[in-house]
């Protein structure tokens, strides 16, 4: 989350992206970075041990998310 905030402060377009298991430490980052309604995309929780299919899954859902985050602010 830290990159993101920092890349979209900077004017850089960026989508920070976290498992269902850290959206609480995600929306508190946000907020101690000073950027509380900062959206961020959510893919399924855990990924160290998911599958390719698993994978492949999280990473379309990453993309459609991005691409709503990025058009729609």
């Amino acid at each position: 989350m830290h990159d993101a905030v920092a890349a979209e402060r900077l004017g850089v377009p960026a989508i920070g992206v976290m498992t269902t298991q850290f959206v609480s430490a995600a929306e508190l980052m946000c907020r101690v970075l000073g950027m509380p309604d900062y959206a961020f995309g959510v893919i399924d929780h855990p990924v160290s041990s998911a599958d390719d299919a698993s994978l492949a899954a999280m990473a379309r859902a990453t993309m459609d998310q991005a691409g709503t985050l990025l058009l729609n602010g």
